[in-house]
């Protein structure tokens, strides 16, 4: 297997086990819930929480990554999640779930941005998108993975048992760091740093080092934050939407679960098609407009057809961008801070995206679903015009040079 691949393979791997531990407390919450006797705000923090330390630990593991290495780092941010994950299924009280979910929020969000840079330093710019869709897609693995394992587990073994499946990916890191060479791209630009001698300012900094710098860094901030925030606030809500304007029932709204979930990893394989093909803001507007426009439509769905052909729609546009922001992010930053950049601009936005779910709700709960669909469509076009205040790439050593 050549370099290039085992990227891939090594980076949707990551991926799919990172989005295996977030779907567990998902599928664990009721039980956790019902364990510790607490409502639904409180059982609601655990994932603000691991959010918030996906944010602190893409910063941390970013700046680690491009000062010590991409395997290296990568390999103890897996470790780091599987750690929480694992000591989540001991936790004798929920402020030990939120302790544990925080570390197992470290590691994740540390492991996103390194296996996008490693993926883009592997491959060529003309196939950087389909190679960051390939990876992207790992997260709807991971959703797969822990529905069946939960299936499995927590009928009979109960919450705790599934977490402790997530000490798995120890040996996984083993093997990343036995069979993944560190990147050509970061040891070339570490010998060019070592001979030229320059001191580099914090890297943070660099992301805001120049007016054009730091302008294109709160843009990407935008369109990661929206995607985020139309991701959960769909996911999150609109089966029980449906179930409340279609009178759908709860076997239906996981029918409409499932098709979107096709929807969205035939949109990610085919944006990164588009992005190779046509580039990344001629792509970026068309599903950013469709997305606004399906979103919006969607609300006027009728019938059991079109319930599940508009949901796999929305999930083909919506979703279909996630591929692209691996490579996107990687483009606009030199090698030198390509890690802590994608982390922390992706990672900002999960955290703020977040907390769209809680803006849903109070719409659904004060006027209705077409006002909620209508936000959602706005959230795209505030990304449209994010992503047309990008300017132009003039080289390939990226803006912030």
């Amino acid at each position: 297997m050549n370099y290039r691949k085992k990227t891939v393979v090594a980076s949707v791997a990551g991926l799919t086990l990172e989005g295996m531990d977030i779907m567990f407390i998902s599928f664990a919450m009721s039980m956790i819930i019902a364990n510790f006797n607490i409502d639904l705000a409180t059982g609601g923090l655990i994932s603000s929480i691991t959010n918030i330390g996906m944010l602190v630990g893409g910063v941390i593991f970013g700046i680690m990554a491009d000062k010590f290495g991409r395997v290296k780092v990568f390999t103890y941010t897996i470790i780091l999640f599987a750690i929480g994950t694992a000591l989540t299924g001991l936790a004798a009280n929920i402020e030990q779930v939120y302790l544990f979910r925080f570390i197992a929020g470290l590691g994740a969000g540390g492991e996103y941005g390194i296996g996008m840079a490693l993926v883009a330093e592997a491959w060529p710019k003309n196939k950087q998108g389909r190679a960051s869709s390939y990876v992207s897609v790992g997260a709807q693995y991971g959703v797969i993975l822990a529905a069946l394992l939960s299936a499995i587990i927590l009928p009979t073994l109960g919450w705790r048992a599934l977490f402790f499946v997530g000490v798995l990916p120890v040996i996984f890191a083993f093997f990343v760091r036995r069979n993944l060479e560190e990147s050509p791209e970061w040891l070339a630009a570490q010998k060019e740093k070592k001979n030229s001698k320059k001191k580099e300012q914090g890297k943070l900094a660099q992301l805001f080092k120049t007016p054009r710098t730091a302008f294109t860094t709160i843009s990407l901030a935008i369109m990661a934050t929206v995607q985020i925030a139309g991701y959960n606030g769909l996911m999150i809500w609109l089966p029980s939407m449906l179930q409340q304007s279609q009178g759908l029932s709860v076997s239906s709204s996981a029918l409409w679960t499932i098709s979107t979930a096709v929807g969205m990893i035939i949109g990610m394989l085919t944006f990164g098609q588009f992005m190779d093909r046509f580039g990344a803001k001629r792509s970026y507007g068309i599903f950013l407009l469709a997305s606004s426009a399906a979103v919006f439509l969607y609300s006027n769905a009728e019938g059991s057809i079109g319930v599940l052909l508009g949901g796999a729609i929305v999930g083909f546009f919506s979703n279909g961008m996630f591929a692209g922001y691996g490579a996107l992010i990687s483009s606009y930053y030199p090698v030198s801070i390509r890690s802590t950049a994608t982390n922390t601009i992706f990672n900002f936005g999960r955290a703020i995206g977040g907390l769209s779910p809680i803006l849903v709700g109070y719409i659904l709960q004060e006027y209705d679903v077409t006002a909620a669909m209508t936000y959602l469509a706005i959230l795209y076009c505030l990304s449209f015009f994010a992503m047309l205040s990008l300017k132009k790439k003039q080289s390939s050593t990226a803006v912030v040079d």
